[in-house]
């Protein structure tokens, strides 16, 4: 039995039984519906898809509570996801048919040569909990739109995201072209191998990409993998620091800081670095902190308690190598019996002996390093085994594309933090995983290119 427990008072919320049972069948039905899905023009399919979408968010409030219950985020941010959910799909939608028509090659009348984008089939898509819906629909969307029949494995700790998807595909969309399946991380694998999947997107540890990517050995796929990250930025002397300070505040621990390209280090110029560290502070005591499903409360609690164990060991561990709290926790007021319920901390005297600023934390909690120069900032930012997103806060755009060049990480941002735009791609480098979903690149990795060479008189 999968049990979801709410991060608001840690009582069982939802319980659901594994597929176990049902996922030959899945499969199966999957395969079938995916040839007549696939012979659909693309208009046609897009059609059906922002149907889809339009039902799915107009049971906003419905989704709003259970995502706060499930995971733990303010109500009041809910619209967020949402939002985020419509101008991802959005786009997605709107760039298909370009993406997705006939390449024409021929070089005279007498031939027709073309290269056609083919659905892959049957596409398992293994989403997250921190951002359930927005993850999702990266893959599932443009998957669905290229003709290819998705199957969904959502968390343990958001089942109902999966279900809530699944309703709206069962009004909108023909029978079996979305599905989702409860399973365990073993029965996972086991989709994961099944020679009839012909794709895998999957955002999760490290640890479980290395097992999913074993787990497909046997066979010639390719896959999306989004893993771990460690997201730095740098704050140059020439930064607006009201500005700089405000979004690197919002992007350190906005959703409690579980977010894949949250801010978990900041660099700073020495310049600027005291009142830097000052104001941060400062902004970080508007938080209040408190039950996700009142209005007011604009931090929540991180989704489990072992969670909380993780990322308080790893800020005392740096605590006693040096580091010092910036943050009084005794100016907090919340529901303190909860464990799991972590002050937003920030804390300075950091450096990369510290596990604190080299390894995932995800939580809220944010380190803050002085450097002299530029180049040590790169260099900092450089020294980790993650490459998600990075950011630069300057008034110098050259600048910021000179650095950008130098830093190892799939997205580089100047000016801002903690956001995708679906236009670009959305990848890793180095632990942080391979492939890429959004922008029209993901078109070309969810189809497969086929050439025709019709020559017509002979």
């Amino acid at each position: 039995m999968q049990k979801t427990i709410t991060p608001i008072d840690n009582t069982v919320y939802v319980e659901r039984k594994y597929h176990s049972d049902k996922i030959e069948q899945t499969i199966n039905n999957s395969m079938k519906a995916q040839k007549s899905w696939a012979e659909l023009d693309v208009k046609e399919r897009v059609k059906l898809l922002t149907k889809f979408v339009e039902d799915f968010l107009s049971k906003g409030d419905m989704i709003s509570e259970e995502l706060s219950r499930q995971i733990g985020r303010p109500i009041s941010q809910a619209a967020g996801e949402l939002n985020g959910f419509k101008e991802r799909a959005d786009y997605m939608l709107s760039i298909a048919e370009k993406k997705l028509e006939n390449i024409d090659v021929a070089k005279d009348s007498n031939f027709k040569s073309f290269i056609k984008r083919r659905a892959l089939g049957v596409v398992f898509v293994i989403a997250p909990w921190n951002y359930p819906y927005l993850v999702a629909v990266n893959s599932i969307i443009p998957a669905m739109a290229s003709g290819n029949t998705v199957i969904l494995k959502h968390s343990a700790q958001t089942p109902l995201c999966a279900e809530q998807l699944y309703e709206s595909a069962k009004k909108t969309l023909p029978k079996d072209v979305f599905n989702y399946l409860h399973l365990n991380h073993e029965d996972s694998l086991k989709v994961v191998s099944d020679k009839r999947i012909n794709f895998v997107s999957f955002t999760g540890s490290v640890k479980a990409g290395y097992d999913v990517q074993r787990a497909t050995h046997s066979k010639f796929i390719d896959m999306a993998l989004e893993l771990g990250g460690k997201d730095p930025a740098y704050a140059r002397h020439d930064c607006d620091l009201e500005k700089t300070v405000e979004n690197l505040v919002d992007g350190s621990f906005f959703n409690s800081g579980q977010s894949c390209c949250g801010i978990e280090r900041i660099y700073v110029d020495e310049k600027i670095y005291n009142n830097f560290i000052e104001l941060f502070a400062s902004k970080t005591y508007n938080y209040k902190l408190g039950n996700p499903l009142d209005k007011d409360t604009n931090l929540g609690p991180v989704v489990k308690l072992s969670a909380a164990d993780f990322i308080l060991n790893q800020m005392n561990n740096a605590i006693d190598k040096g580091a010092k709290k910036m943050i009084d926790e005794s100016k907090f007021n919340f529901p303190n019996q909860h464990k799991n319920y972590l002050v937003p901390q920030v804390l300075i005297n950091v450096n990369h002996d510290m596990s604190f600023m080299t390894e995932e934390t995800f939580g809220p909690c944010v380190g803050i390093m002085k450097v002299k120069d530029e180049n040590e900032a790169i260099k900092l930012m450089n020294d980790s085994p993650y490459g998600l997103t990075a950011s630069i806060w300057t008034k110098d755009i050259g600048v910021a594309e000179k650095i950008g060049n130098q830093v190892q990480t799939g997205t580089f941002y100047m000016n801002r933090c903690d956001y995708l735009d679906p236009a670009l791609s959305w990848t890793g480098v180095k632990e942080t995983g391979k492939g890429c979903s959004l922008s029209e690149i993901a078109y070309e990795k969810l189809t497969a290119p086929k050439s025709f060479h019709l020559r017509k008189e002979q």
